[in-house]
């Protein structure tokens, strides 16, 4: 089987998601492989029943401008892991229908995901991105033990 070429890893800014970016940034590095770094977003104008229902966690997925830092700080951590080339891309839609998208239009050939949302509230009203990652991806899913 031939070594990784394109990573790709979701993040939404949370510290248990840039332990996914770590992961995947060592598993590039290791491979010599790009890496894809990706932070879905909803419009900054968010329903705000989910923005209630979030309290706290809102910040990390309503507007462009936090997905840009995020995917920033994902960028500065997969450098520190030994990633060299690096792509991030900040995505407004669902997580899921966006990690899936990118990975189709980057030729993603390995999808890293943290584990995290599986049982949370969060989960429950965004739905579980590494459950719904793994059953609905065109291609091979880490799912990242970070809890």
């Amino acid at each position: 089987m031939a070594a990784y070429q394109t990573v790709l890893v979701g993040t939404d800014g949370s510290d248990t998601s840039f332990r996914a970016v770590d992961r995947a940034a060592a598993l590039a590095a290791d491979a010599g492989a790009t890496l894809v770094i990706v932070c879905a977003y909803a419009p900054g104008k968010a329903d705000t029943a989910a923005q209630d229902a979030l309290g706290d966690e809102a910040y990390q997925v309503v507007g462009s401008a936090p997905a840009d830092d995020t995917v920033s700080r994902a960028r500065d951590r997969a450098v520190r892991a030994g990633a060299s080339s690096i792509e991030t891309l900040s995505v407004q839609g669902r997580p899921v229908d966006v990690l899936r998208n990118v990975a189709k239009n980057k030729k993603a050939d390995l999808l890293v995901v943290g584990n995290v949302g599986l049982n949370t509230l969060a989960g429950r009203i965004l739905g579980s991105v590494p459950l719904d990652i793994a059953r609905h991806s065109g291609t091979d899913v880490l799912i990242v033990h970070t809890s």
